[in-house]
C-alpha cells in the first residue's frame, strides 16, 4: 500500500485536515485529497488551517479539487468522511469497491462537516479525524 485519498464534499475543511494528519503519520506514503462535490481552486478553510497550524503542519499549500476516476484507480485506499461519500466513490467508480471506508469507520461514525459552523464544529471534527488518523495509521503500518 502506498497511496491514500481522503474524500470529503467540498475539499476545504476535513479532507484537507486528514491528509495533512495522515501525511505526518505515514510518511513514507503519497496522501492526498478531493471533494465530491469540491470549491475546485479555493484554498482550506481559515479554521482548518489554524487548526493545523496550532499542530505545526501548514495547509498553505492546499487547493480543493474534484474527485476523479483517475485519482480513484489510483488510490490503494480511499478514506471518506462519511457513508454518503462512501456510497457515491463506490457507485461512481465501482473498481473502488473494496478500497473504500469511512476514516471513523472502527468507531462506526460519520464526520460532521463543520463548514460554515464556526470553531466548535472545527474542533469536533477534528477529534474525530485525529481519532481515524491514528486507527488508520496503525493498521497501514502493519501491513507495510
Amino acid at each position: 500500500m502506498n497511496t491514500v485519498l481522503v474524500v470529503c464534499i467540498g475539499n476545504i475543511c476535513r479532507s484537507p485536515m486528514a491528509e495533512a494528519l495522515l501525511a505526518k503519520s505515514l510518511p513514507q506514503m503519497t496522501v492526498s485529497s478531493a471533494g465530491t462535490g469540491a470549491l475546485i481552486g479555493h484554498p482550506a478553510d481559515p479554521i482548518a488551517q489554524a487548526l493545523m497550524a496550532e499542530r505545526g503542519l501548514d495547509l498553505g499549500y492546499h487547493r480543493a479539487r474534484q474527485v476523479t476516476q483517475a485519482m480513484c484507480v489510483e488510490a490503494d485506499l480511499i478514506l471518506t468522511m462519511d457513508e454518503g461519500q462512501r456510497r457515491h466513490i463506490e457507485n461512481n467508480y465501482p473498481l473502488t469497491r473494496g478500497r473504500v471506508f469511512r476514516l471513523a469507520e472502527t468507531a462506526k461514525l460519520n464526520i460532521p462537516d463543520p463548514y460554515r459552523m464556526g470553531q466548535e464544529a472545527f474542533e469536533h471534527a477534528l477529534q474525530l479525524i485525529d481519532a481515524g488518523v491514528k486507527t488508520w495509521a496503525e493498521r497501514i503500518r502493519q501491513f507495510k
